[in-house]
């Protein structure tokens, strides 16, 4: 088991595809990020439901981010496994870049509404029920983001690597950012290049 050298090196604690998965499902929230027409970058909280390796959000169809995603359907949305999620979610955040595409049909509502509502509500049938209800607006859309990258830090391996009780073979490959970056930014500043 080898310990750090290096604090700022974090590419090396990816979370696994069973944590990713894990995170999706359990998170409450997210960040949906996108660009404006004058390309400032814009997030906005929201509840969404993780199906089948993507991600679904829902809004006002009249918001400036729907026409926005629109125009340029690059989107990001970054979850966190700290607030809101069951006691043994993976600690950490996921990042995704992704494609946006949206939905007004029936049949996406009527899923997506129940299961949103359900995961809002857990155990409240009669409150998740009111928020079917509240979500079944015809100006509401429905926006479906299909992962193209993730960007992962799992904080649980972070602290077990930084205890030196982590194996070697959990731990992910240097990224560029600190594989190739971190040298050329440290020697910039006049650090040693580690």
């Amino acid at each position: 088991m080898s310990k750090p050298n290096d604090h700022e090196v974090v590419s090396i604690y990816p979370y696994t595809p069973e944590q990713l998965d894990r995170l999706m499902t359990d998170a409450r929230e997210c960040v949906l990020m996108w660009s404006t027409k004058d390309n400032w970058p814009v997030g906005v909280y929201h509840s969404f439901i993780w199906r089948n390796g993507r991600i679904w959000i829902t809004f006002a169809a009249h918001r400036h981010r729907a026409a926005a995603i629109k125009r340029n359907p690059k989107v990001a949305v970054a979850v966190s496994g700290v607030a809101g999620v069951e006691p043994d979610c993976p600690m950490g955040s996921a990042t995704a870049k992704g494609i946006g595409i949206f939905h007004d049909d029936d049949e996406t509502k009527a899923w997506f509404y129940r299961a949103l509502a359900d995961k809002s509500h857990r155990g409240d049938k009669a409150r998740a029920d009111r928020f079917v209800e509240t979500l079944n607006s015809p100006m509401r859309t429905i926006l479906e983001v299909i992962p193209t990258q993730w960007i992962t830090f799992d904080s649980g391996k972070s602290a077990r690597h930084m205890d030196g009780t982590l194996n070697d073979d959990e731990l992910g490959p240097r990224l560029t950012s600190d594989a190739q970056r971190l040298a050329r930014e440290r020697e910039q500043r006049g650090l040693d290049k580690r």
